[in-house]
């Protein structure tokens, strides 16, 4: 190991030398989509060629991942498309990041799909309270992993105090966007993570603390699940580490998929227990309905034309429930079996019925679905000073590095063979800070 971790001092700005990532005042997250390979293809023209066909390949690609993982030597490592149907691999990882001081959880996908999820934590940093798995039960079979751990060693923030440093870690591949019905889909995928976290934080009584998303989301800054993850109060940390801007995405890229597109879609979300969060359900409905305006927008209309479009052939002032649900079906967000289900249409439905009468004027129509008033969000800001504030241990972003560090810069890099992700490692940083808890958000928890 002593020779892997000279090369990779050597590297400098390439990545993230193991003196930061051992800092005995930080912590460092590393996530990586290893590219399974039962789907990497050594052939354009042979689509059928595969990587997992031939054992040398595969074994001498991911024994290099393996020796820049053991490099950095990260505190967390969230793997994604973990090749969980190959014995042999899974002992290679299990032994190796074993016997490097690291506590391995893997995760399956349903359906026996072949690849899944990874996570490692190393032992003298961390004790693992929890260890949940979340199957989505969907058409893209995809799971999350949930970890509830506490620090072994206290930073000398809590070390006069009785707080406990505690911290949820979420590991997650999410569906790719095949078509524009699997957007929604891969929005339910987050909603259905969010909602856990809520409820185990719910269940087991926890006081707020951070919480970090891990994961191969499989859409870039444009898209509608970074909108909801931001709505939610979650920071993207390699932005945070780079002061770039929601409007900042051709900055930086992460991934070149099976179209030859490249993009940013690899995260590590930060939601400190210091910042407010809107009610789950309000941030859902925001998100769907701006998913609705998406649509409507792509086909030129105007507000007044999108509000004439809700009415359809009613000729009085307002949207009926059936006229709402016929432009859903139109914009195909129902109707098929990735769509929304009946429940969620009318969650929808009263979550814009904001005066009950069972029909939508358009000062509804504007507030929830063209124009999503500021004010929930003034409102949520002022009303955080309402709760009690507590004494708690958050994160800041220190630094942030993407390997290969073309990928900084928005470019790919032809010679990269690794993956067909770039690897993305933070290093966080422990700060006291005040806990407010809301009462928007106690009730949540209640």
């Amino acid at each position: 190991m002593g020779n892997h971790r000279g090369r990779i001092s050597k590297i400098g700005s390439y990545a993230i030398a193991s003196s930061i990532t051992d800092h005995p005042r930080t912590i460092s997250c590393t996530t990586f989509n290893i590219l399974a390979p039962i789907y990497n293809r050594l052939s354009k023209e042979d689509q059928s060629l595969r990587e997992s066909n031939f054992r040398t390949f595969w074994l001498t690609r991911n024994q290099r991942i393996l020796d820049w993982l053991l490099s950095e030597r990260s505190s967390i490592i969230c793997l994604q498309e973990f090749w969980v149907g190959n014995e042999e691999l899974v002992n290679l990882y299990e032994k190796r990041l074993g016997d490097a001081g690291y506590i391995n959880f893997k995760l399956g996908r349903t359906n026996n799909r072949g690849d899944g999820l990874l996570m490692a934590l190393r032992k003298d940093y961390f004790r693992v309270i929890n260890h949940r798995a979340l199957l989505f039960n969907d058409c893209g079979d995809r799971v999350a992993q949930l970890l509830h751990v506490e620090l072994v060693a206290p930073f000398p923030q809590s070390r006069t105090s009785n707080t406990r440093q505690e911290l949820l870690i979420v590991n997650t591949h999410l569906l790719f966007p095949h078509d524009s019905s699997l957007c929604l889909v891969r929005l339910q995928q987050v909603y259905k993570i969010l909602q856990y976290v809520e409820s185990y934080q719910k269940e087991n009584k926890l006081n707020p603390m951070p919480i970090l998303l891990c994961g191969d989301w499989n859409g870039s800054k444009r898209g509608h699940v970074y909108n909801f993850l931001r709505s939610q109060g979650f920071v993207s940390s390699y932005d945070t580490a780079h002061q770039y801007t929601d409007a900042d995405a051709h900055k930086w890229v992460s991934h070149r998929n099976h179209r030859g597109n490249i993009c940013g879609v690899d995260f590590i979300w930060l939601l400190n227990p210091n910042r407010y969060r809107k009610l789950l359900k309000t941030s859902w409905s925001e998100a769907v309905f701006g998913m609705f305006k998406y649509q409507l927008r792509k086909a030129s209309l105007t507000e007044h034309d999108a509000f004439a479009f809700l009415k359809a052939d009613n000729h009085e002032d307002y949207i009926t429930y059936s006229g709402f649900c016929e432009a859903l079906r139109q914009l195909n967000l129902i109707g098929h079996r990735h769509g929304l289900s009946a429940e969620e249409v009318k969650e929808l439905w009263i979550q814009a019925d904001i005066d009950g009468n069972g029909v939508l004027d358009y000062n509804e129509f504007q507030q929830w679905i063209w124009h999503p008033s500021c004010s929930e969000d003034n409102e949520a800001q002022d009303d955080t000073t309402k709760g009690l504030a507590e004494q708690t241990i958050g994160f800041s972003v220190k630094n942030a590095v993407l390997f290969p560090c073309e990928v900084e810069k928005g470019r790919w890099p032809e010679d990269y063979s690794l993956s067909d992700h770039a690897r993305l490692t933070v290093v966080l940083s422990p700060v006291r800070m005040p806990c407010y808890v809301s009462h928007s958000h106690s009730d949540q928890l209640q």
